[in-house]
């Protein structure tokens, strides 16, 4: 028996319509999109892909950022752009080609943006503006004045790129990407301080939860400018943890989670030259700024392979090799490690 429709009409007098109508009506030609959208970010053809469940994964990819003309104008007042003292802008430019160096000779793909001139002076700190995740990437909205709307540049930089843009703060939300890191393959820790605030937590916990993704969200201690400041994550349960920064909070939380603690003190090397700044290639693989041997020597006591690159100018800038790169892309969490130095 034919099964009528609802209104008397027929299944078959339904199909006979839809095969007569134009391709853009559904008609013969069209093919629906049956991919969900992580599927097609997954395959890297639609979309490009991106993304990380672990801040050890073998890092494929990365968004670096041409130091800008401004650089140069922003010698005459540096802490007025919230740096420590006069960068010089051909030297930065140099080791800008140094880190990108280091980075093909490890096997990772650069992505290089190049600010127009009238870009801001901090635009050199990628790690800021973005966070990726597997579907996609949460903007950042830099909390400070001096920094405000260098997350348009990055927008850009990412949508030519074919990276999907899920997440842009907005209202009074301010974020900044090194204040999120992988915990887990689930977790996501998230440090609220002057730079990333409880509004901006919440945009990227809703982000991460529609991704079957926790949050947990920990307090910065006084005088820490981002939760990476505090904790780098080196090998699959092990951390470097800055003894001075780190909250009972956050202790607690590494603690809980199966995480072995290199605790490194307030030195010159560390607060100084910024050597806990540092970029993991794999699991037990790193890349920290060079100058700094007695950080060094510890981190290889504790069997890590270290590689280095100088970055001085960067670490008058306020920042460093971690504050600098963008993470785009990692392998996920079980795969192989990468090459070592």
């Amino acid at each position: 028996m034919e099964r009528t429709g609802r209104h008397g009409g027929t299944t078959a007098l339904r199909q006979a319509m839809r095969h007569a109508a134009p391709s853009d009506l559904g008609g013969a030609g069209w093919v629906p999109r049956t991919a969900a959208h992580h599927e097609e970010v997954a395959a890297g053809t639609l979309w490009h892909r991106c993304g990380y469940r672990s801040e050890v994964a073998p890092l494929r990819e990365v968004v670096l950022a041409r130091p800008p003309d401004s650089l140069a104008r922003a010698g005459d007042a540096p802490g007025g752009h919230l740096m420590s003292a006069r960068v010089d802008l051909g030297r930065i430019r140099a080791q800008a080609d140094a880190v990108a160096e280091a980075y093909l000779r490890h096997g990772v793909t650069v992505h290089l943006v190049r600010p127009p001139a009238h870009a801001g002076p901090n635009l050199i700190f990628m790690r800021d503006l973005f966070l990726a995740t597997p579907q996609g990437v949460v903007l950042g909205r830099p909390a400070s004045a001096q920094r405000a709307g260098e997350e348009r540049f990055a927008a850009v930089a990412l949508a030519a790129l074919g990276v999907p843009l899920l997440r842009t703060p907005a209202g009074t939300a301010t974020f900044e990407g090194a204040d999120a890191l992988w915990l887990g393959e689930d977790t996501v820790v998230v440090g609220c301080g002057f730079r990333t605030n409880p509004e901006g937590a919440a945009v990227v916990g809703d982000e991460l939860a529609r991704q079957g993704v926790r949050t947990v969200v920990v307090p910065l201690g006084p005088g820490v400018q981002h939760l990476l400041g505090s904790l780098v994550f080196v090998d699959r349960r092990r951390v470097l943890l800055r003894a001075a920064a780190a909250t009972a909070e956050l202790r607690a939380l590494l603690h809980e989670h199966g995480y072995e603690v290199i605790e490194l003190p307030a030195a010159d090397e560390v607060v100084h030259r910024r050597a806990m700044n540092l970029v993991t290639l794999a699991p037990g693989v790193v890349l920290m700024p060079a100058g700094c041997p007695d950080t060094r020597r510890r981190l290889e006591a504790a069997g890590l392979h270290v590689d280095t690159v100088e970055v001085g100018e960067y670490v008058k800038a306020a920042g460093a090799l971690g504050c600098l790169t963008g993470i785009l892309l990692r392998d996920d969490a079980g795969a192989p490690a990468g090459r070592k130095p």
